[in-house]
This record gives structure tokens, sequence and C-alpha cells, in this order.
């Protein structure tokens, strides 16, 4: 089945190019020239969003946490902001990935591929519980703590996934970066500890359990807890 890409860009050219680029590689390209023109053709369900942040009529981070709780598919930004806290806003927004202007169309593809496949790979896992309170759905993507649940972001859920699921196995920033985007992950060491930092303070939210543990000067793990 063709996939669909939404590009949501003000300058007529980059659409006009990625458009190009993406149809080639066999995607189906959806265009919108502004936030405004997204948000009407947002009912296609794209399978992934690539969003300019600097538009005129609404910047992207305002429209990507406008448009979060209804849209699942990944959201990668474009934007030639290059400061690590502008990245870690990208992220806070909902936003998967943050492409730099200018960037290389290959590897923006390439970029577009990894999360795709994360996105299409088999949702065959069941439902774990880890000491008897915390339940992590993988097929439904959710988490409970002693019945209440969790709300977590799609990346923090996508980090939690790969540390769960190798209970006891360390994973240095790099590596937890590239197993949760399917990208080299050198470079973004703050991004993976303000989404580590916002899990567990998810988890004190609803008196849950500490499961992350850090191992300083290494990365992180998750606790070999017993499961059911």
């Amino acid at each position: 089945m063709t996939q669909t890409i939404m590009i949501i860009d003000d300058e007529i050219e980059i659409l006009d190019m990625l458009k190009r680029y993406f149809s080639l590689e066999g995607y189906h390209v959806i265009t919108a020239a502004g936030g405004k023109e997204a948000l009407q053709k947002l009912s296609k369900q794209p399978d992934l969003i690539l969003l300019d942040i600097n538009m005129p009529d609404i910047d992207g981070l305002s429209l990507c946490k406008s448009i979060r709780d209804f849209v699942s598919c990944p959201i990668l930004f474009l934007t030639a902001n290059t400061e690590d806290s502008d990245k870690i806003k990208g992220f806070g927004a909902g936003g998967d990935d943050y492409i730099i202007k200018p960037f290389s169309v290959d590897e923006l593809g390439a970029r577009v591929s990894a999360h795709l496949r994360r996105e299409n790979r088999s949702k065959t896992k069941p439902r774990v519980l880890f000491d008897g309170q915390l339940a992590v759905d993988y097929l439904e993507r959710t988490v409970y703590w002693d019945g209440k649940e969790i709300p977590l972001l799609k990346k923090e859920f996508d980090i939690l996934e790969v540390l769960s699921q190798n209970p006891g196995q360390v994973f240095d920033k790099e590596r937890l970066y590239e197993a949760a985007w399917g990208l080299d992950g050198l470079g973004n060491n703050s991004v993976v500890a303000e989404h580590i930092r916002k899990i567990r303070a998810k988890f004190a939210a609803v008196g849950a359990k500490q499961y992350i543990e850090t191992v300083w000067g290494v990365g992180y793990k998750w606790e070999k807890a017993s499961v059911n």
C-alpha cells in the first residue's frame, strides 16, 4: 500500500522540490503552504508529516501541539534553528525528529524511511506486567500504574519500549537514540536526557516506581524486575 506524506512549508520551492523527490520514491504526497491549509487537509490521514517551524500564519510548534492529540503519525520538523533548546522545544511539542535546513534530500529520505519502518513493524507484542503494578501494552502503546494511565508522548513510549524490552541492558545515549529513532544518535544526548526526565516526571506524578536507572557516565537501563 502506498504511504502518504504531508509536507507543510510556506516556501513553495521547498514544497515543489520535496514533492518531486518523494513522489519519485513512490510515496503519495500532500502539500500545504502553511498551517491553516494543513489543518484543512489533515483528514487525509498522512502516514508521516514534514513540518516547517517558521511559518507566518501558524508556527510549526503551535501547529504540532494542536494536532498531536489526534494525529499519531511521526512528525519531523524542518527548521533552520540549531540550538539544543530549540530541539527540546520541538520534541516537547510532540515532534519525532528535527531536520536542520539546509539538508540533504537523501538524508531526509533515509530519516523518513526509518520512521515509517518503525511505524510499520509488526505489532504482535503482548501486554506485559512488571511487579504486578506496571502494565505496558506494546500493541496499544499504553502504560498503566496500578490501573492509572501514565500518558506518554510517542517518543517517550518509544524509549520506554526499547528499555523495558531489554531489562538490565545498559544503553548509552547514542545507542538509545538510534534504537528509538532508528538513526545515528551522535550529538543528540540532550534530547535523550530530556525525554528520560519527562518519563520519570510522569511516573512520579502517579506515584509509580521508577524503573529507568541512570548508569553514571554510561547511559540508562531498565531495572530487572519480575514480569508476569
